[in-house]
């Protein structure tokens, strides 16, 4: 077993390819495979990979597999992963140089769930938006969600975690297939099974920001699918916390506000049929019920959440 494998989900980035895998070997780990899977590129994406397999052929594995999506893809390299660890790598995004040097103590200390940050950069790798949130030195998994959940906005992203290979492999935990959204899906469910997690505050993952990121949610009948995928999530999440005797009371109280929270601020993305249709599934679930107040600022956002819904209600067709 080496101690990472770095898995890099593929299709169609035959111009960033590259520099990802550069941002990779760099990595001052000797004791890591790179996993990329290409899923069913058409491009030269494989071409661009097969180039550096010759000039590193005991450190990267090329898998290719018929197009799924990117979470069949992450699947499937968590699958044919043996390292230790897990990291997730965006083909057209790239890590700091000392992204794994930093995090190298908590590995060897076992820790099972190690959060960095992210930082949104352009092309030309200048850096637009370190984007914030809490650090701790050890927590366990219920402690550490229960802190990140109002203050990280990145918390259902896999791409700022360091994982334990053995959190996926021992709760059978798998992104669900040929669904939008689902990091948020999943993430939050894996977090709070870590017996030790840390979160540190160094910047070690670079969002490449283009034009393409930027425009590339205008297909409606996606953000229609991204809706509806996010409520099977919910529902899902539902059924997993029901079944784990575990959980705190704050915490399922407040992982439910999560979801709650995410799924009810999207309506503002539907158009007003599409609106009124879904609210009728949020109301069937209670989801307003959920939102918490405990202080002031919370309150403002559960007035500001229910009379979204009861403003929608109330709208023409």
């Amino acid at each position: 077993m080496c101690k990472i494998s770095v898995i890099i989900p593929m299709y169609n980035r035959e111009k960033q390819i590259q520099r990802c895998l550069d941002s990779v070997l760099l990595q001052n780990m000797e004791d890591m495979e790179i996993l990329v899977i290409d899923d069913g590129s058409t491009d030269q994406s494989a071409e661009k990979v097969q180039e550096y397999r010759k000039r590193f052929p005991n450190r990267i594995t090329y898998l290719y597999k018929e197009n799924a999506g990117v979470a069949d893809t992450r699947n499937y390299g968590i699958e044919h992963a043996n390292g230790e660890y897990l990291l997730f790598v965006d083909s057209d995004d790239y890590i700091e140089f000392d992204l794994l040097a930093t995090l190298k103590k908590y590995m060897y200390e076992g820790v099972e769930i190690i959060k960095f940050k992210l930082q949104k950069v352009n092309e030309n790798k200048r850096i637009l938006e370190k984007v914030n949130g809490p650090v701790f030195c050890s927590a366990n998994g219920q402690s550490a969600f229960n802190q990140l959940v109002f203050e990280d906005v990145l918390l259902d992203s896999p791409c700022v975690y360091l994982f334990k290979r053995s959190l996926f492999i021992n709760h059978n935990f798998q992104f669900k297939k040929n669904t939008e959204h689902e990091d948020f899906g999943l993430i939050p469910l894996v977090l709070l099974k870590a017996v030790t997690v840390v979160s540190v505050p160094f910047y070690g993952y670079d969002y490449v920001q283009t034009e393409e990121s930027i425009t590339r949610n205008t297909d409606y009948e996606k953000t229609k699918k991204k809706f509806q995928d996010a409520l099977f999530h919910y529902d899902n999440m539902i059924q997993y916390i029901n079944q784990q005797i575990d959980l705190e009371e704050k915490t399922i109280r407040n992982i439910k506000t999560y979801y709650s929270n995410a799924i009810i601020l999207k309506l503002k993305e539907l158009e007003k049929e599409d609106r009124k249709k879904q609210i009728k599934e949020i109301r069937k679930r209670h989801m307003i019920s959920n939102i918490q107040v405990n202080n002031l600022k919370q309150l403002a956002k559960k007035i500001v959440l229910t009379l979204n819904v009861e403003w929608y209600l109330k709208m023409k067709g």
